[in-house]
């Protein structure tokens, strides 16, 4: 069986690793069915081929598509550059993909919607997604509830619908939560791999990013610790499962 190539952002080391074990976690994988590329150490491989994969899953990290480039590091660039070159072949032979909060950006970017500061974004905390009509039809969703919690902090999000999308979760804050284009390309603003252990991790090493007042560290660490996501990670077992041969 071919693996899934797992694209990761995180600079940091500690909190990309728990990220990966995660993503192994929720998906039900053992390592050998993950091809595993940090992109702040390592390019993608110029011979990349996408078929030679089940799909492609994409995670989180710091940066932001709607930043001006004049303000983003080198590396921050080139991964944003790095994605966005896959994801032509991608939507254009729908091929499987799931990305996750910084994966929606990427998705919205190449097809030109609006991704922006202004409206939706979210802070470090625990929220509930709501299927709409075609979310209760999508075979990722279909065997969720129709209301679930799920684990969000974002400054970004989409301002509207991509062309060619279909919208399956809906929030309270933020609409957007989780979309589809064609049948197989797959975006989530939340965090399906993410239970409330990963996120006390990652409001400790982002604390200073931007993200909340450091201040606050301990009351949403608080607030998400508890917060049952067994539903939201169904969500990587059913892309995996689906896709995975």
């Amino acid at each position: 069986m071919k693996p899934f190539l797992i694209l990761q952002l995180r600079p940091e080391s500690e909190a990309a690793d728990e990220e990966f074990a995660a993503f192994l976690r929720r998906g039900r994988l053992v390592p050998e069915r993950a091809h595993r590329i940090r992109l702040d150490q390592t390019p993608l491989p110029a011979d990349l081929a996408l078929e030679d994969y089940a799909g492609v899953i994409v995670g989180g990290g710091p940066g932001c598509v709607s930043d001006p480039p004049e303000t983003r590091n080198p590396t921050e660039a080139r991964i944003e550059a790095e994605i966005l070159s896959l994801m032509p072949q991608i939507t254009a032979r729908d091929f499987p993909f799931m990305g996750c909060c910084y994966g929606i950006g990427i998705l919205g970017q190449h097809l030109g919607a609006p991704v922006t500061k202004s409206l939706y974004g979210e802070p470090v905390s625990p929220t509930v997604a709501t299927r709409t009509p075609d979310g209760a039809a999508d075979p990722l969703l279909a065997d969720l509830p129709a209301r679930f919690d799920i684990l969000v902090g974002h400054k970004e999000a989409l301002d509207a619908l991509p062309v060619g999308c279909v919208h399956l979760l809906e929030g309270p804050r933020c609409p957007y939560q989780m979309v589809r284009h064609g049948r197989n390309v797959y975006a989530t603003q939340f965090h399906p791999e993410a239970d409330g252990a990963s996120f006390a991790l990652r409001i400790r090493i982002y604390r200073d990013k931007g993200y909340f007042p450091p201040e606050q560290a301990q009351g949403l660490t608080d607030a998400c610790r508890d917060v049952v996501t067994e539903a939201s990670g169904r969500i990587l077992a059913n892309f995996t499962a689906r896709y995975g041969g």
